[in-house]
């Protein structure tokens, strides 16, 4: 059983899980970032690679996408400063970036490098269907990694049952079709997250994109599984003095702790 999906035996409900992008805010801060994520609350990390044109990032995150290329992350640095994470870190772990880079870096030998450092999960939004189905979904499950499908408010029933299908650990539901870290009124997509609740899909749901508080974390655990934050935590760690402080007094409002 993957980490993630003991998560989700284990705690159904109000899962919270923490985008940050590693390399930021500075080159070596990544593991800092992930244990005072795991220290002050978080059930799961969604740690991002940077990349120079980032598809679904709001300019928040993109920028601390650039702030990272610059302190000189890469794939490569990344796997290094992951090589020993277990020691100090259980939560789950997944992988956000692009294709791009990680063609560039080789599939199998990034999934591969993936696995053998512990990481569970990966979520690449560019990734289609068919050649998730045809090419890239076999060396995903031969290194026993789960993938994260991304939905949003436009996706058709049929392809949700789909992607739920083809997705292990769970589904990304995005709460609108726009970038990360604008400003939306979850209330108004009540209709949407119910209309996944009421497919009984065989994934658990969590919500990305305007999730940055207690009210709208609340709001999204009503009718998922829980949510993702992301643009809010990056804001709160841009000019932080220290980490774990900073984390701690952004996330303990958030879960109650």
């Amino acid at each position: 059983m993957s980490r993630i999906t003991d998560l989700f035996r284990r705690k159904n409900k109000r899962v919270l899980n923490v985008y940050c992008t590693a390399g930021y805010p500075q080159l070596n801060s990544t593991l800092e970032v992930m244990k005072a994520l795991q220290d002050n609350g978080a059930d799961m990390i969604e740690l991002g690679m940077p990349y120079s044109d980032p598809l679904a990032d709001g300019p928040v995150i993109q920028a601390s996408g650039s702030k990272a290329l610059e302190n000189g992350m890469t794939i490569a640095t990344l796997f290094q400063q992951l090589k020993n994470f277990r020691q100090t870190i259980q939560l789950p772990v997944l992988l956000m970036g692009y294709m791009n880079p990680v063609l560039q870096y080789g599939f199998d030998r990034f999934c591969a490098a993936a696995s053998a450092v512990g990481v569970d999960g990966l979520i690449l939004p560019d990734l289609p269907i068919y050649e998730f189905e045809t090419e890239y979904g076999p060396i995903i499950k031969k290194y026993e990694l789960d993938f994260v499908f991304l939905v949003t408010p436009e996706t058709s029933p049929e392809r949700v049952a789909k992607v739920d299908s083809l997705s292990s650990g769970f589904l990304y539901a995005v709460s609108s079709s726009s970038t990360t870290g604008k400003d939306k009124d979850l209330n108004d997509q009540q209709a949407y997250f119910e209309k996944l609740q009421d497919m009984k899909l065989s994934n658990p749901v969590l919500v990305g994109f305007g999730i940055k508080d207690k009210t709208s974390f609340d709001t999204t655990c009503r009718y998922t599984n829980g949510a993702i934050i992301g643009t809010a935590y990056i804001k709160a760690l841009e000019n932080a003095k220290d980490i774990n402080a900073a984390t701690a007094a952004f996330l303990k409002p958030i879960v109650g702790a």
